[in-house]
């Protein structure tokens, strides 16, 4: 695979060495990038728009000698090129009554997946993550066909993700394009995120760009939160929920100067009610508080080229869950009741610096910072863990051009230290990690219907040794709106098996590791490769907009922290991977606008993943193979005072899912082999009264179904059959909610 890359990287060098092109950067008449401005040769159809930075590559002849710029709002003009120089532009306002009649519209689909990144991203926007009420990112992603919700446990309400088969720990997760569920915040990390502060969410499928890491497997998410500069004065958002749940979150924002804007942003929610909907003596979600707090400062000096972010985060989140009549004042640590607590305390503190060539727009440097502490004070019945993370991260990252604009190349160097204090019980499982890596990514793009992004790294871990980390992503445009995509990649990683796993805190196993004398528990790091190929056609059905995305996805561990739940219900086995995993998925994606505002997005999914067990070959447990996943979202015209009506509704068809195994419990403590197929239906009407003003209602499991037994030896929590762990769908039931959100702009 490393000869393929490496044939890839110099072949495309090669080719695009003879390709002569022009590129520039056009600014608006307050020397600010302009994004979206059109070029073209005159009296040609070869031409291009400028992206986000202002910037633009188009091929260039001796016989092109008229470039034509314009944008809506400024005099067109068309400047004389006698060689493929650099360009800055800079265009003027234009003045007439002609412009003030004309209104341009565009109405921008809430998850988009693009024809022209080189990558397969699809980004979700914060319309798309209004859609999901609660406030959290963990709760953003039911309506997006692409990542897969599950409750990890029947005690805390947490949701875990999946993507292409595989649990969050094998994909990176990232604020900013900087490292933060991770390590000792893998469980509940995604819950500390609100969902009012987060401006977008790209999600990449496959191996990551290797800038970011070597950790990424099956892909990455990657959040996006709201700027400063472009932020609104005050929001707030109110929510609350039959399920005793309440929420909420203010943004407070001021440009404090020319070049200094600042957010406060202020999150708080609490679950005060006890609710038993199944009867089995244990809260179906745990009583809870949390209160989250951040200060975001950004710099912006267009004219010198820097821009800079400044972030201080400070949350305690508690929560107790475990039978009714537990209090942990009178029996924590006790058998009078089974319970637990989970009281966790985050600090983030983060830099981002960048500077942009005023001469050289297409070069670039960057440097990214951040210091992270992460404290979990725990225990789930006579069971403690306690986890103490301290980390520092830091990147940095220079951008430029190789000959052209057309290859481009980013490079550098980045830095990870990890402290863990780390207690199971009473054994002292803490560790350090650290690692000093450096990377280089190429990027060929004609700007017409071909590009490749291919890269390696090598790192220096004092656990994982030293390492080379190869990726490739791959795209072509054979026609019209089609895109067809490929990609391959390595990842690396140590397994946090105890952070990773607290679902079996709470239950009667025990954690046994089958120590083979590696450096991480006992065990080996974790290596897989994974492959994948993706196309997606665009095209008009009964005159209305179309597309179909066929995703492919193998990965193939080379070693493997193996959980092993199938020896005894009465243990949870680690060890090395002694054979082959792999996990294999399928996505077939139609999307289909009805009429305009009335859009449907429909998927099904196939997964088969299979891992080498000491007892046989066996599926993932907890893993559907079959999925089906529907969204119809509607909205109604905006009429004057910008009174609007939305409407959304999401189905998901859930098959039989593998269950761990409890065939040598008592009868009445057994699950059986499979779990039954279920759907469930979620739905959210929203009230738009004006520009600043609107109201929410909706309800999530709609059809109320819900798990029948739960937890095994709910009557004998201190027994041996005791587990909370097997969990594949709802306890709780239907529950409806409401709220609000007010602006000040």
């Amino acid at each position: 695979m490393r000869k393929i890359l490496l044939t890839l990287f110099l072949f495309t060098v090669a080719f695009t060495q003879a390709q002569e092109t022009i590129s520039g950067k056009i600014l608006d008449d307050q020397k600010l990038p302009l994004p979206g401005a059109s070029l073209y040769w005159l009296n040609t159809t070869i031409g291009t728009s400028t992206i986000e930075d202002g910037t633009f590559t188009l091929p260039y002849k001796p016989d092109y000698t008229q470039l034509v710029i314009s944008y809506i709002g400024f005099t067109t003009d068309t400047l004389s090129v006698t060689s493929p120089d650099y360009i800055t532009y800079t265009m003027k306002s234009s003045t007439g009554k002609e412009l003030d009649e004309v209104e341009v519209t565009k109405n921008r689909k809430s998850l988009e997946r693009s024809y022209v990144k080189t990558a397969n991203i699809s980004t979700m926007g914060s319309k798309e993550l209004l859609k999901a009420a609660c406030c959290n990112i963990a709760e953003s992603f039911e309506t997006n066909p692409s990542i897969d919700v599950n409750f990890s446990d029947a005690l805390t309400g947490t949701r875990q993700i999946k993507m292409l088969g595989l649990t969050s720990p094998y994909l990176v997760i990232s604020e900013e394009n900087i490292p933060a569920v991770r390590g000792a915040s893998q469980a509940y990390g995604l819950s500390f995120v609100p969902g009012t502060w987060v401006e977008s969410i790209q999600i990449t499928k496959g191996a990551g760009p290797v800038v970011n890491g070597y950790e990424s497997i099956s892909g990455q998410i990657n959040y996006e939160l709201i700027k400063p500069v472009n932020d609104i004065p005050f929001f707030v958002n109110a929510y609350g929920s039959t399920g005793g749940r309440f929420e909420l979150n203010t943004h407070f924002n001021k440009k404090v100067s020319d070049k200094w804007s600042s957010s406060l942003f202020v999150h708080g929610n609490t679950r005060v009610t006890k609710n038993d909907m199944n009867n089995d003596g244990f809260l179906d979600n745990p009583l809870a508080k949390q209160v989250n707090v951040m200060n975001r400062w950004q710099y912006v000096d267009a004219e010198k080229g820097w821009v800079s972010f400044i972030n201080a985060r400070y949350m305690r989140d508690e929560k107790q869950t475990g039978q009714l009549d537990f209090d942990p004042d009178r029996d924590k640590l006790t058998t009078n009741y089974w319970g637990s607590e989970i009281n966790t305390d985050k600090l983030d503190l983060s830099a981002k610096l960048g500077y942009v060539f005023p001469d050289m727009p297409f070069q670039s440097v960057g440097l990214q910072t951040a210091y992270n502490w992460h404290k979990q004070d725990s225990y789930f019945g006579l069971n403690q863990y306690d986890i103490d993370q301290k980390s520092f991260y830091s990147n940095l990252i220079f951008s430029s051009i190789i000959s052209n604009t057309l290859n481009k190349f980013s490079t550098g160097i980045n830095f990870t230290y990890d402290k863990y204090d780390e207690f199971v019980n009473t054994t002292d499982v803490g560790r350090i990690d650290n690692s000093v890596g450096a990377f280089f990514e190429y990027t060929y793009d004609n700007t017409d219907n071909f590009s490749i992004v291919t890269g390696g790294r090598f790192d220096v871990h004092n656990r994982l040794g030293a390492f080379f980390t190869p990726r490739m992503h791959l795209r072509y445009n054979p026609w019209n709106k089609a895109v067809l995509r490929a990609s391959a990649g390595r990842g690396k990683r140590a397994a946090n098996i105890y952070a990773e796993n607290q679902a079996y805190f709470g239950s009667s196993r025990q954690m046994n590791i089958l120590n083979s004398g590696g450096k991480v528990y006992g065990l080996d790091p974790e290596i897989a490769w994974n492959y994948g190929v993706s196309f997606m056609q665009g095209f008009t059905l009964f005159n209305k907009n179309t597309e179909v995305v066929v995703d492919f996805y193998r990965t193939d561990f080379q070693n493997r922290a193996v959980v092993d739940v199938y020896a005894s219900p009465q243990q949870v086995q680690f060890y090395n991977l002694e054979g082959a995993s792999s996990a294999n998925s399928l996505q077939l994606e139609l999307n289909y606008e009805i009429t305009h505002h009335f859009n449907i997005r429909t998927a099904y999914k196939y997964y088969d993943v299979t891992t080498d067990y000491t007892s046989g070959t066996a599926e993932m447990p907890l893993q559907a193979k079959h999925r089906f996943f529907t969204n119809v979202g509607y909205e109604t015209h905006i009429i004057e005072g910008g009174k609007q009506w939305k409407f959304d509704f999401t189905y998901n068809l859930l098959g039989k899912q593998r269950l761990p195994y409890t065939g040598s419990n008592p009868a009445q403590e057994q699950m059986g082999n499979y779990s039954p197929s279920f759907s469930l239906m979620n739905a959210q009407i929203t009230r738009t009264f004006s520009s600043v003003f609107e109201v929410y209602v909706g309800g999530e499991n709609i059809g109320n179904y819900r798990q029948d037994k739960a937890i095994l030896g709910a009557n004998d929590p201190f027994g041996s059959y005791f587990d909370t762990s097997i969990v594949y769908a709802p306890i709780f039931g239907q529950m409806y909610y409401a709220g609000l959100r007010f602006k000040i702009k």
